[in-house]
């Protein structure tokens, strides 16, 4: 049953029926309790109207068509059987004053007996009679509430009905509305169970806001930081084209060669951006060692830091364990050996470490290149933001990058002067990530 109304309904017209049974069987046993005492009453006066008259004469409701079937026997002090109302059946020959329940005829008998003027009194009345008696007069108290048992129904059907309006309400603003809006649902008058869903409705449709604005301003700056090198390359094939000896050819072909890797380097990083999105929380902590992965991602860039004869050094060789998303912890330190690689000029250092202090760890790497001014450094984890040194090659984007997958993480990352003359960017891993091994 996938509907609340009518889960709810059949629930409750369950809990409804369960509780008339409840009170039907509370209103039996009360009921039998009542008509016990009110028959023993009965059979008690019957017996004592006997006494009082002094003459053997049938009682009033003793007849054979009594429908209470009170029977009497009226005995001597000596056993001799004065009165029977069932002439030819005698039930009981033997009496205990007071009442008892005795098996007579086949049936079970509620017997009253008295002592008075050298007589012994017996009135008798049938069990099941008793219980019948009982159980009608509890059916009857219960009439009311099995005739009320269809209007209850049809109550339980509307107020479930009222109460899920606000529910459909929510639903149908929704189904209302297009891919693109994105405004917050009203949460006005709605009940206190229903309020938190249309909370988190517009916390969710909030994110979805800022992802989707993200998205689109990614996708500007991206079509805008493409046409640059891809002007680039058009004009490069044209100088081949134009080129008049082998000397100029070879020369308008290495141009173009470089600028076919600055734009496979720039779509490189626009997909890493793409996959590193600040809104993107759903990134896979596992215990990783790091002190392999800084060692490994310098052995795989140390070939490009020889080509551009830069010295790429690795400090630090403690064990060191931490909680990160392996993929993307390698991203971070890749785009940070690459950026300090790119940016320092021939014949320069790159330093590479991690680094224990204050209880946490750090992934420091220093270079020898320009740096970045101090007024600079809180605009150069935007994307595609180059700095006022116009001599750089590099996409924008691999700072940009390294603080997406740092906050991810929970780090902090700081930008420096490093010894070395040029930058020094740290990321400090929390106190709890992070052990040496």
């Amino acid at each position: 049953m996938r509907s609340i109304r009518a889960r709810m309904s059949a629930l409750l017209l369950l809990a409804a029926a369960l509780t008339a049974l409840a009170i039907g069987a509370v209103t039996y046993r009360h009921t039998l309790q009542e008509n016990e005492a009110l028959f023993d009453y009965q059979l008690r006066q019957i017996a004592l109207s006997l006494r009082d008259q002094g003459v053997v004469s049938a009682p009033a409701g003793d007849s054979a068509d009594d429908p209470l079937e009170v029977v009497v026997q009226i005995w001597t002090s000596n056993g001799a059987m004065l009165y029977l109302s069932r002439p030819g059946d005698p039930l009981f020959t033997q009496a205990t004053l007071g009442f008892t329940d005795v098996v007579a005829g086949r049936r079970r008998w509620r017997v009253f007996s008295l002592a008075a003027r050298n007589r012994i009194i017996q009135v008798a009345q049938p069990r099941d009679l008793r219980r019948d008696l009982a159980a009608a007069a509890a059916l009857h108290s219960l009439t009311p509430l099995l005739a009320f048992a269809p209007l209850m129904a049809v109550l339980i059907w509307w107020l479930t009905g009222t109460s899920l309006a606000p529910l459909r309400r929510l639903a149908g603003e929704l189904e209302q509305r297009d891919a693109r809006s994105l405004a917050r649902v009203s949460d006005d008058a709605l009940p206190s169970e229903i309020a938190p869903v249309a909370q988190a409705l517009n916390a969710l449709l909030a994110r979805l806001q800022r992802a989707f604005a993200h998205q689109r301003a990614f996708v500007a700056d991206a079509a805008h930081e493409l046409r640059s090198p891809l002007t680039a390359l058009k004009l490069q094939l044209q100088l081949l084209a134009r080129a008049e000896d082998t000397t100029a050819r070879a020369e308008a072909l290495q141009h173009l060669h470089d600028g076919v890797d600055r734009a496979g380097h720039l779509i490189g990083q626009l997909l890493t951006a793409a996959q590193t999105d600040p809104n993107d929380t759903a990134a896979h902590l596992v215990p990783v060692d790091f002190s392999e992965l800084v060692r490994q991602c310098v052995a795989d860039l140390f070939v490009l830091a020889q080509a551009r004869q830069i010295e790429l050094r690795l400090h630090g060789s403690a064990q060191v364990q931490i909680n990160a998303d392996a993929a993307r912890l390698q991203i971070l330190v890749r785009n940070l050996i690459d950026n300090a690689v790119r940016y320092t000029p021939s014949g320069g250092t790159v330093s590479v470490g991690l680094e224990h202090a204050d209880g946490a760890w750090s992934l420091c790497v220093d270079d020898s290149g320009p740096g970045i001014a101090p007024a600079e450094r809180a605009r150069a984890f935007d994307r595609f933001y180059r700095g006022a040194n116009q001599d750089q090659t590099g996409s924008g984007l691999g700072l940009s990058i390294v603080k997406n997958i740092a906050d991810q993480h929970g780090a902090t990352i700081t930008l420096d002067s490093a010894a070395l003359g040029g930058l020094q960017v740290r990321v400090r891993f929390a106190d709890s990530a992070a052990k040496a091994g």
